[in-house]
């Protein structure tokens, strides 16, 4: 018998990775028929029940503060602890699983201590890094001094609150190898690689309609996809376009889809962009499909969705450096890692130039992503369920005993 899971999600009908990996792990379980209940918030207040599946979805309140278009935090969450938490003693979960500090997270993590069931918690976003990069934005007129510091103590101080947050958790997820080492070691709990599937079947080279001409007869299309925000490092995309112009590239065009707060000034910055906005499902993967390459210059991303669909879509990728990204490629094989806007450049002059490299690379691209699936991924995270029950790990609910400081003890 599978443990019985409670999913809080603070994300799940938004266009993002968390939501994306929520819907899938929810459909998971559902179709497996596991004993899952899933919260999220939703645009009605609904409670259904299939079999051993249920999902409860809350609506936002008025007071909701919108961080981004789609990332939020409903400041009256507590409004729904006394309803939800019979509704969990009816369900009789075996664990709380959060995915974050956000207002869902947090009334999961009360949940669990109020039913005393171990906490499991995943990281997905680093938000200490996203709230730096916005202040530093934000005091871009101040001294440089302070234009540097500030930041660094803000993302350093974040970060502390942060990790608090999952040390009261019993186990940990992260999705690239050195979020599993910081947490491990910043919260003394056992923490698992927690990757992400692709959808192999909507992601396809076959949606592509251009033909993959010789140089000077098709432009060349340089793709991103994602939030169009600071901490996206977005603005580096005219850097990138104002290199190639020097370079002498000509024949090129972007294709930037998504939606957020830089999305205006890139379309008054990038002379050669097609901006459609955001798009989802089948267009969506057509889009990605249209493209040569795949740019994504984020360098705060943990894992990067976005990246793996590209490459489903048989499109090389050029990643960052810095963050989780730069684990899903193969440099030189189905794309490149790149310290800096030069490196941006470089990797795609090399493309432009050597259209039978980037053919083989699109194949191989292609490989790479046939390669993942999500449900291998939420099977290994039902195994590690498991063996932290077998283990003491994740202590049954007869013998939880609440931390002393807890979640529920502060917010109460």
């Amino acid at each position: 018998m599978k443990p019985a899971v409670a999913f809080f999600t603070d994300s799940f009908h938004e266009a993002n990775g968390v939501a994306l990996t929520s819907r899938e792990f929810d459909r998971f379980a559902h179709t497996r028929g596991f004993p899952f209940f899933s919260v999220h918030a939703g645009p009605v207040a609904k409670h259904q029940t299939d079999g051993a599946y249920q999902s409860y979805e809350i609506v936002n309140s008025r007071a909701t503060l919108r961080l981004e278009h789609d990332l939020f935090f409903d400041i009256p969450f507590l409004r729904h602890r006394r309803r939800l938490v019979e509704a969990l003693r009816q369900f009789r979960p075996d664990l709380v699983h959060v995915t974050g500090p956000g207002h869902l997270g947090l009334l999961g993590a009360i949940a669990a201590h109020d039913l005393g069931v171990p906490l499991v918690a995943s990281w997905h976003t680093n938000v200490h890094e996203f709230g730096a990069r916005r202040l530093s934005k934000m005091l871009r007129r101040w001294p440089a001094g302070l234009r540097q510091r500030l930041p660094a103590f803000a993302e350093r101080k974040s970060l502390d609150i942060i990790l608090w947050f999952y040390r009261r958790a019993r186990m940990l997820f992260a999705p690239n190898p050195e979020l599993v080492e910081l947490l491990e070691s910043r919260t003394g709990r056992p923490a698992h690689l927690m990757v992400r599937g692709v959808d192999t079947t909507l992601f396809s080279p076959a949606r592509r309609a251009r033909q993959d001409d010789e140089p000077g007869t098709d432009q060349f299309v340089i793709g991103h996809v994602g939030r169009l925000s600071v901490e996206k490092n977005v603005r580096m995309l005219a850097d990138l376009e104002r290199v190639l112009t020097e370079e002498g590239i000509a024949n090129y065009r972007f294709l930037v889809v998504g939606e957020g707060g830089e999305r205006a000034w890139l379309r008054e910055n990038l002379r050669r962009a097609d901006l459609p906005g955001l798009l989802r499902g089948v267009p969506l993967a057509e889009a990605y499909a249209e493209m040569d390459v795949f740019v994504f210059p984020s360098e705060t991303d943990t894992y990067g969705n976005v990246t793996t669909e590209a490459l489903a879509s048989g499109v090389p990728a050029i990643v960052s450096a810095h963050g989780g990204p730069k684990f899903l490629v193969r440099e030189g094989i189905d794309g490149f890692v790149a310290a800096d806007v030069a490196g941006f450049a470089r990797a795609v002059m090399t493309l432009y130039r050597d259209r039978q490299r980037l053919a083989r690379m699109k194949r191989q691209a292609r490989e790479a992503a046939e390669r993942k699936s999500w449900p291998a991924v939420f099977e290994g995270i039902y195994e590690n369920y498991e063996r932290g029950f077998a283990t003491g790990v994740l202590p049954r609910a007869a013998s939880a005993s609440p931390a002393s400081e807890s979640p529920h003890s502060l917010l109460a």
